[in-house]
């Protein structure tokens, strides 16, 4: 559904909204009646065929034969019609296990899982499936497994594709947590579009810690990845980045590491963006590449150890130089326990200059919402970031909000897809896959 200029123009400044009904810019699409995904695997939603695929994991809340199903949901953007497809069954009730997906160069797609790491009897094993016909998400051949090591302990797949390699035929990377108990970010690697599968070693390593990394590619050469040095709990985190290009690891300005094939990076290795400390703890929440090819980064930041009070800054290389900005209120944390984690903020891959973001307060002044929950709103810059006007896709909310993403289309199209309904913690959620499209 097209949505009009006039829905989507001025500046959200405003203390309140009303309290009239619950509302949504455009029509509001359940792709999934139960479903829920976290923000470190990608991608979670791709659009391919006039489809858009999104993997998550059920709860069972509505049907306790699907607790821990891990599940595909395809929409035909020409008939609206929707399809649901089941991977595994009763795998896990965890968000940690929603599938990454990708296309593969003869069309069919390619689905990885795992469990979230722990006393699993599975924990050591990454999952895959491969569609059955190119262009068909609605049929799979029968589940493969790979095991990078015995005492792995993985989770959080991460698929992306380079043409250049393996003699021009391709290699799909895919990377996860846990080779070898390391809690680090790891590597495998398929020359055969993801039949068979090699653990490569270590990308990152900080012993005793566990970064976390988000990865964009231009499926052609490079691989650009941003990481904190370890959980938030546990350590008042930076943003690092670094690329991958020809076997070779890169900070921002091109100058090289190491070879892949040398040693993974360790933390202070990778080129700065965002300096941590006690009073701005960073968690990162999305990266995309631009028409120049340089990256383009959004994460959230605890502000003075306060759980009630979360920024979202964003973040451009110029080819030169990270240009840094705050942006936004991000609001309170998602749950106790996890006192960084916020609704989350989605970059527009195809538009550096739009951002989507959940936060259950004006992201202007901070003041809560009137509706009490978390909201999606848009934001737009029009100066690479510096200042951004912004405007509710939902308001006046029943439930909340949280984890937009908004997956690679035509530069035309928009699909904001989130997650709506309750959530305490990654094994306790009630949540529907919705979404809207938005027409320029």
């Amino acid at each position: 559904m097209m949505l009009m200029s006039s829905s989507l123009s001025g500046c959200f400044g405003r203390d309140e909204v009303s309290q009239e009904q619950e509302q949504v810019i455009g029509e509001l699409i359940i792709f999934n009646d139960d479903g829920a995904y976290t923000w470190f695997q990608d991608e979670r939603a791709i659009i391919s065929d006039g489809k858009i695929i999104i993997g998550s994991v059920a709860s069972g809340n509505n049907d306790s034969n699907r607790t821990g199903d891990i599940e595909i949901v395809t929409y035909d953007l020409t008939t609206g019609i929707t399809q649901l497809s089941e991977l595994h069954h009763n795998l896990e009730y965890d968000d940690h296990d929603s599938p990454a997906l990708l296309v593969r160069q003869d069309g069919r797609y390619l689905a990885v899982y795992s469990t979230h790491m722990g006393t699993h009897p599975l924990a050591n094993t990454i999952h895959y499936r491969i569609s059955t016909n190119p262009y068909d998400s609605s049929s799979w051949e029968p589940e493969l497994t790979f095991v990078p090591s015995n005492n792995s302990r993985v989770t959080y797949s991460n698929l992306h594709f380079l043409q250049d390699e393996n003699e021009n035929n391709g290699r799909i990377y895919n990377f996860f947590r846990g080779l070898n108990n390391s809690w680090n970010p790891s590597i495998m690697v398929s020359d055969d579009m993801g039949e068979n599968w090699d653990a490569l070693g270590l990308l990152i390593q900080h012993p005793g810690h566990r970064p976390y990394v988000k990865y964009a590619s231009d499926e052609t050469d490079t691989i650009h990845f941003i990481f904190t040095e370890g959980h938030p709990n546990n350590y008042n985190n930076s943003i690092y980045h670094a690329y991958y290009q020809d076997g070779m690891l890169h900070s921002s300005n091109g100058s090289e590491i190491r070879l892949l094939g040398d040693g993974p990076i360790q933390i202070g290795e990778g080129t700065l963006v965002f300096q941590g400390g006690q009073s701005a703890v960073a968690s990162g929440n999305d990266l995309a590449i631009d028409s120049n090819g340089h990256p383009y980064l959004a994460y959230s930041v605890q502000i003075d150890e306060n759980p009630l009070d979360h920024r979202y800054r964003y973040s451009r290389w110029t080819g030169d130089e990270w240009l840094d900005y705050e942006i936004a209120f991000a609001g309170e944390r998602l749950y106790s326990g996890e006192d960084d984690f916020t609704g989350n903020i989605a970059l527009d891959p195809n538009n550096p200059a739009v951002v989507y973001i959940s936060t259950n307060v004006n992201p202007v002044t901070g003041t809560l919402l009137p509706s009490g929950h978390y909201e999606i709103f848009q934001g737009r810059t029009n100066d690479d970031g510096m200042n951004w006007d912004w405007v509710p896709i939902t308001e006046n909310s029943t439930e909340d909000n949280i984890r937009p993403i908004v997956p690679d289309w035509d530069g035309q199209n928009t699909a904001v897809i989130w997650l709506q309904g309750t959530y305490d913690r990654y094994t306790d959620f009630n949540l529907k896959v919705v979404g809207v499209i938005i027409s320029e």
